[in-house]
């Protein structure tokens, strides 16, 4: 009889000839649990999904009632459902005036992949401006604007008509024209190792965007719903997108994306042509049942409040000669080292000691936690006296 592994590697498609490969059987809190009483401290909660960490008894409680009402009834957009009747307008209360509309999807590049067909068809344009270092997702699309070219050649030609600026540099800002659709861009990039751009140059950006009329795309994927201790990362450098893309974390727990923007610019796919942009479960109803009482319980739990507090005692905490640089905000971490091999050797050796953190596609040098948001202070210390064990016994 084949073994978990086994089945896992055989009928399963392999994203790596090295996949992290423990098994998980259940999870409560921050906390994963193998078969054979294993534990995990999920210090990067999913690659920032599980913003509030596993098993949330309001979470749980909301999606057994809309199974209880009803699954899957029709494609998105068709029938009026209460669920994602209350996510848009949950959302929608907690963003500016100017993004009221919501477009459910299924994932962070499903959201991209409808933002970027959006932007081309408000404005009859078809140059996509993005950015060095930028990660959106691997459809071909959001591949397209995305900035890893290792990632990208094998699967050439992409879209074209993609222009690529360097992140945080102000002096290419004049090369977005009005001949530019929109502009796609990470609040904070990501993959690239948690960079973070200077709140004048997010603010000339937007302005010339608004100068040569291109939209604005900001993906908000792995910052949004509170990562970085807003709702989203935009609140914190005094702009507003054109159309917000998200995922990850707006679904609690399920597969769920989104494109926001004002009612106006989404009408443009309802007609020449009708259905310009379709999805069969974009909205699924048991998703957005999650995703509504995740930002409940964000609200009555106050868990922004605390975002920052704990993202600095982590900082405090991780403190080595080793590490060459800490970059942070909220709680959203990239810890750089010398070389790679010392990222792969401690993202092993804390797996070994029971604590779960990984890396960057784009960032090899720098390994990355982003622990649930409402992870107690116990649990915190814990960890962070695990990642100093780890470091001590680098050897390289």
């Amino acid at each position: 009889m084949k073994t978990a592994g086994e089945i896992f590697r055989k009928h399963l498609a392999m994203t790596t000839p090295f996949p992290i490969g423990i098994e998980i059987e259940s999870a409560q809190g921050s906390w994963l649990y193998g078969p054979n009483g294993e534990r995990y401290l999920d210090f990067i909660s999913g690659i920032s999904v599980s913003n509030l960490g596993h098993g949330h008894p309001h979470i749980k409680a909301a999606i057994h009632e809309q199974t209880e009402k009803h699954l899957h009834t029709m494609v998105y957009g068709e029938y009026v459902q209460s669920s994602p009747n209350g996510l848009a307008q949950k959302l929608s209360a907690i963003l500016p005036e100017s993004l009221n509309c919501c477009y459910f999807v299924n994932s962070g590049a499903e959201s991209i992949e409808g933002a970027l067909k959006l932007a081309k068809r408000v404005t009859g344009r078809t140059e996509l401006v993005a950015f060095r270092g930028s990660y959106h997702g691997s459809t071909h699309g959001a591949l397209s604007v995305s900035g890893n070219e290792t990632k990208k050649q094998a699967f050439r030609p992409l879209l074209p008509d993609v222009r690529f600026l360097r992140f945080n540099e102000p002096a290419d800002l004049p090369q977005i024209s009005k001949s530019t659709a929109a502009v796609v861009v990470e609040t904070i990039q990501g993959d690239a190792g948690v960079r973070i751009p200077d709140v004048s140059y997010m603010q000339a950006l937007s302005q010339r965007c608004k100068e040569v009329g291109a939209l604005l795309i900001l993906d908000e994927i792995q910052t949004g719903i509170g990562r970085t201790g807003s709702w989203f990362a935009f609140e914190q450098f005094g702009i507003v997108p054109d159309i917000l893309c998200t995922a990850k974390a707006l679904g609690g727990g399920l597969p769920l994306g989104a494109f926001i923007a004002d009612q106006d610019l989404m009408a443009h796919f309802t007609e020449k042509p009708m259905l310009g942009h379709i999805t069969t479960f974009g909205g699924n109803p048991l998703a957005c049942a999650a995703a509504l009482a995740s930002l409940e319980v964000i609200e009555k739990e106050q868990i922004l409040e605390g975002v920052e507090q704990k993202g600095v005692l982590i900082e405090n905490l991780i403190q080595n000669p080793r590490i060459k640089e800490i970059r942070r905000r909220g709680l959203f971490f990239a810890i750089d080292f010398e070389t790679a091999e010392e990222v792969q050797i401690i993202v092993q050796s804390l797996i070994k000691r029971g604590v779960l953190s990984f890396w960057f596609l784009s960032c090899p040098n720098s390994f990355r936690i982003a622990p649930p948001l409402n992870i107690s202070e116990e649990d915190i210390r814990w960890a962070c006296n695990q990642i100093q064990e780890a470091i001590a016994e680098l050897k390289v």
